[in-house]
């Protein structure tokens, strides 16, 4: 992708692209039937979206994401963080 397209995204979200694009990277082969991957993942999320996530907060991600074999990714997390303020 176009470097000013990054650039433009940063400048929007407040988000670094590297950590984002090392977030989708590592979200390519994780096992997300694993609790312990989940929590990691959404731990993850929080810190790049600079969000506190409350323990029963993320007790509910976690908990959506095994047992309803949704997929993840970075906008279904950031939607919850955004919607639980």
């Amino acid at each position: 992708m176009d470097n000013q397209f990054f650039k433009n995204v940063e400048k929007k979200t407040g988000v670094n692209m590297k950590d984002i694009l090392e977030l989708a990277n590592s979200l390519q082969n994780a096992n997300f039937k694993d609790e312990q991957t989940v929590r990691s993942v959404v731990k993850r999320v929080a810190q790049i979206a600079n969000r506190k996530v409350p323990k029963e907060l993320e007790d509910q991600i976690v908990k959506m994401i095994i047992q309803n074999g949704k997929q993840i990714d970075f906008n279904t997390i950031a939607n919850m963080l955004n919607n639980k303020k």
